[in-house]
């Protein structure tokens, strides 16, 4: 069965998209260049329209990767991008750091980098990635809107924020999508967020839908994360609460088994869960290998019965997860509603 698309503001998309960070950072050493190009290919030919990265990954690295591999087929696909968290020179020596900073002037920049590291025009869908305390939101969204005004962006969103920032941001510009964290395990969107984006008829797109990895076949071992691997700073996978978080895992598990659906894994059944919360949530799920590539995207035409989702809300209440989503100081730089 072929899944309906869903709509992103103007555009149609498959349900389920493809996140493109993990193509350069965040989770240990990226692939090789032509293993990344290849699935960025193959995720086109087996229509996964919605590309998103961001200035953040990689400090630009992601962008140009993308860009390099899909401009010739740049028809083909939903084109997003986020800027107001970026890599900036920082101290005498330059070394480039991770900065907050949604300040007109600065996010200008930052889509003009965009713009020319992703080599095209225009970006379909440009989000603000962090909003920046220290600017009213109404003044980043306003200058969002003027690159809307200049051709440079053809719709705006929004990332890890509120139902009330929403609002706010709405009134200044229309919002097409809210990005956030939802999953069986990170269900903060269902305070607020989800409901507001269906009342001012956005899109929201659900990152990191099985859970960094927990809600998959081979869930990952924290003791073997790589230096670099943000998922170190987050308190879910300190061992303690790793060990009860893969109690949790199997539960999910035992229920993808009694499902009923023949070769139903326990990735897809987390991502159609994810899906069954409305007609206006996306899925965006990273990956390297085309083997999970064609998984996540086989999920978009599964249609869970009503007992499979009560069954797995009362297992991933916000109670049973053991540890916070993220530590102290990443929790302060985000705007989302916490249980």
């Amino acid at each position: 069965m072929t899944p309906s698309h869903r709509p992103l503001g103007p555009f149609q998309v498959h349900p389920v998209g493809l996140g493109c960070m993990n193509l350069s950072h965040a989770y240990g050493a990226p692939p090789p260049a032509d293993v990344a190009e290849r699935l960025l290919l193959t995720a086109l030919d087996l229509g996964a329209n919605l590309v998103d990265t961001a200035a953040l990954y990689g400090f630009g690295a992601n962008e140009t990767l993308v860009g390099r591999v899909l401009k010739a087929q740049r028809s083909r696909i939903v084109l997003c991008t986020k800027g107001g968290m970026a890599g900036e020179p920082v101290g005498d020596g330059g070394a480039l750091q991770r900065v907050i900073d949604g300040r007109p002037a600065t996010l200008r920049r930052h889509c003009e980098d965009s713009l020319r590291r992703l080599g095209t025009d225009v970006i379909d869908l440009y989000y603000l990635h962090r909003w920046d305390k220290a600017v009213p939101v109404e003044d980043s969204v306003g200058e969002l809107a003027r690159l809307v005004e200049r051709g440079h962006v053809r719709t705006i969103g929004l990332s890890e924020v509120s139902a009330a920032t929403l609002r706010r941001a709405h009134a200044v510009h229309p919002i097409t999508a809210v990005q956030s964290e939802y999953s069986l395990w990170s269900r903060n969107p269902e305070l607020g967020v989800l409901a507001a984006c269906r009342e001012i008829g956005a899109a929201f797109v659900a990152f990191s839908p099985t859970a960094r990895g927990l809600f998959t076949g081979t869930p990952p071992d924290p003791a073997a994360f790589a230096p670099k691997d943000i998922r170190r700073a987050m308190p879910r996978f300190e061992p303690a609460n790793w060990a009860a978080n893969l109690k949790l895992r199997d539960a999910v598990a035992t229920v993808a088994d009694e499902a009923g659906v023949p070769g139903l894994t326990l990735a897809q059944l987390a991502l159609a869960w994810v899906l069954a919360r409305g007609e206006h949530v996306i899925a965006l799920p990273g990956t390297t290998q085309e083997a999970h590539l064609r998984e996540n995207l086989g999920a978009a035409a599964l249609i869970l019965a009503p007992e499979i989702i009560s069954k797995l809300d009362a297992i991933c209440t916000p109670r049973a997860v053991a540890g916070a989503r993220y530590n102290a100081q990443n929790a302060s730089e985000v705007d989302t509603e916490e249980f």
